[in-house]
């Protein structure tokens, strides 16, 4: 085991225990590697994650060379149309559908992909995601599309600390339930207990389990 493999285990056991503690059972964590090496992936797996999160198109292409991954790989970065031939090969769940242009493409280039409908709920519109009104059309012309609609995924907001997510988490959690979908990815590494106390299933960790995350130069975003 190396060192990092080390750390990772032990800081992933310290977010089980944070899961836990907030009143999760099943609720998965999806560690994010955007920025880190490979060995961040490799690490993660090892220490039993079924798959890693990424953000930027070009550094996951870079990042994985081409080789065949025993995991799956989530990309929960804002997706440009114009990336998602470069990612059809690598990508498992597509997190951040927002958009019928992006459920178009995906249903051309992916055909049946996993996808999860990003959501903005009302108090944070502007910060990606389809207004939560319109999500239901959205899911509907996914599924009309062929592509696999596994739930949704929202981002909690940036300020205001863990309590000001609780709202828009709450929202999206019903939201959900009325869908009859079953999977929600929300909550990070600062607000993953109010994520899950309203109903996560999936969390995504990065900072808690690999540390300061370093600088990535924007020509490989």
């Amino acid at each position: 085991m190396t060192e990092l493999d080390q750390q990772v285990a032990e800081r992933l056991a310290q977010v089980r225990d944070r899961i836990s503690r907030a009143g999760g059972r099943e609720v998965a964590i999806l560690p994010v590697t955007k920025t880190f090496g490979i060995e961040a992936c490799w690490a993660a797996h090892r220490a039993g994650c079924a798959s890693v999160g990424e953000n930027y198109a070009q550094e996951l292409v870079a990042k994985l060379g081409g080789q065949q991954l025993p995991f799956g790989v989530h990309f929960i970065g804002q997706l440009q149309t114009n990336k998602v031939r470069s990612l059809v090969s690598v990508v498992t769940v597509y997190e951040t559908v927002d958009r019928l242009s992006l459920v178009t493409e995906l249903a051309k280039r992916a055909p049946g992909a996993a996808v999860l409908i990003q959501v903005a709920p009302a108090s944070q519109e502007g910060k990606g995601g389809c207004p939560i009104v319109d999500v239901p059309a959205l899911v509907d012309a996914a599924q009309a599309a062929g592509l696999d609609v596994r739930g949704l995924m929202t981002v909690g907001p940036t300020e205001g600390g863990p309590e000001a997510a609780r709202l828009g988490f709450r929202a999206t959690r019903s939201l959900l339930d009325r869908l009859g979908l079953s999977v929600l990815s929300m909550g990070m590494t600062d607000d993953l207990e109010v994520a899950v106390q309203e109903g996560s299933t999936q969390v995504r960790v990065g900072s808690a389990l690999f540390g300061e995350r370093p600088r990535l130069s924007t020509l490989v975003r």
